[in-house]
């Protein structure tokens, strides 16, 4: 198990804010030379705590379009068909396998209301989903 140290710490919340902040950037902020920030990332990396990096949108694009989570009840027999037909609808953002009242929960988006209602329609009808219940986000208060 890699051992991650507060610097670690630091450098991948910097990471998360902007994935693509130039080693030197992150060097200045972190009080670190460039080639430790470097060597530090390759070692997460390598040690598999880093696996990827990922696509932020513009945020004028992203606060045109409205987003929800759907809570989503489906017996467990059919759970793994659920989420493969979940998988298939690409305005399914986040897919969450959670404990108490419901099984699911799906964040969604869509460029309106009314394409929303659609959406949330089209996953309560799919095979194996018994119920859903969606609740519209209104604002985003901590994004990290």
């Amino acid at each position: 198990m890699l051992t991650i140290s507060p610097a670690d710490e630091r450098l991948l919340a910097l990471l998360r804010e902007n994935a693509r902040a130039p080693a030197a950037l992150l060097a200045r902020r972190l009080g670190l030379s460039r080639t430790t920030v470097q060597s530090r990332i390759e070692r997460l990396e390598r040690g598999g705590v880093i696996t990827g990096y990922t696509l932020r949108t513009f945020d004028e694009y992203e606060k045109r379009l409205i987003k929800a989570h759907v809570m989503i009840t489906a017996p467990s027999k059919q759970a793994a068909g659920v989420e493969s037909a979940l998988r298939q609808i690409p305005e399914v953002r986040t897919l969450l396998s959670v404990s108490g009242t419901f099984d699911l929960i799906a964040i969604v988006v869509a460029p309106s209301i009314q394409e929303l209602d659609r959406l949330i329609d089209r996953i309560g009808i799919l095979e194996g989903v018994e119920r859903t219940t969606s609740a519209i986000i209104l604002s985003t208060r901590i994004d990290r």
